[in-house]
């Protein structure tokens, strides 16, 4: 393949992050795969081509700042999305779901991220404890779940989400108080509940 094409490609990849989730994800998951020369490189690479696509900066920028913890990085990363930062601002309100199973409640809250994005965290709680933790990073915000929608067998209906965060909130505490370490994949409440959710 010539570099010509290879670059066309690369560019319509980039291109397609701004509408693609799973273009979004992937990026996310290359690049948290990566070493810290490889990402170096990478944000080099993007410097250049970023000026070459019809995209805002935060489809290219964010995508690879949700993975990123390196403080320096994080801080490049920033400095890049520049003035689109506001469109860094979620189009569309968080949501909340919530089912019964049993003995079990299953939550879910699709949470905005950038553009037409959002993150979905799914879960369920028993007597205190979460059984199951489930997150997508990154879906496109008509692919997330509403009103109706049914995960794992359980019918969900929408309340509000003042409601979810606190009954996420106790269960936290009840899981915590019971000995358990609390899922990788509830990160995403520290956003939402505090900093004592890690």
């Amino acid at each position: 393949m010539s570099d010509e094409r290879a670059t066309l490609l690369w560019r319509h990849w980039l291109t397609s992050m701004a509408e693609d989730a799973e273009a979004a994800l992937a990026a996310a998951i290359a690049y948290r795969d990566m070493d810290a020369e490889s990402r170096e490189q990478l944000l080099d690479s993007l410097q250049i081509d970023a000026a070459e696509v019809d995209v805002p900066a935060v489809a290219l920028y964010a995508p690879l700042l949700a993975v990123e913890r390196d403080p320096e990085r994080r801080d490049r990363l920033v400095h890049a999305i520049g003035n689109d930062i506001d469109l860094a601002m979620p189009r569309a309100p968080c949501r909340a779901l919530r089912g019964e199973s049993g003995q079990a409640r299953v939550y879910l809250l699709v949470i905005p991220l950038y553009l037409d994005f959002v993150q979905v965290l799914a879960c369920s709680v028993e007597r205190g404890r979460f059984n199951w933790v489930r997150h997508d990073p990154i879906v496109g915000y008509d692919q997330a779940p509403e009103h109706g929608a049914k995960v794992l067998g359980t019918l969900l209906e929408a309340i509000p989400v003042k409601a979810v965060l606190d009954d996420l909130a106790v269960a936290v505490l009840s899981h915590r108080r019971q000995g358990q370490e609390l899922p990788e994949a509830l990160q995403v409440l520290a956003d939402l509940l505090g900093p004592d959710v890690g």
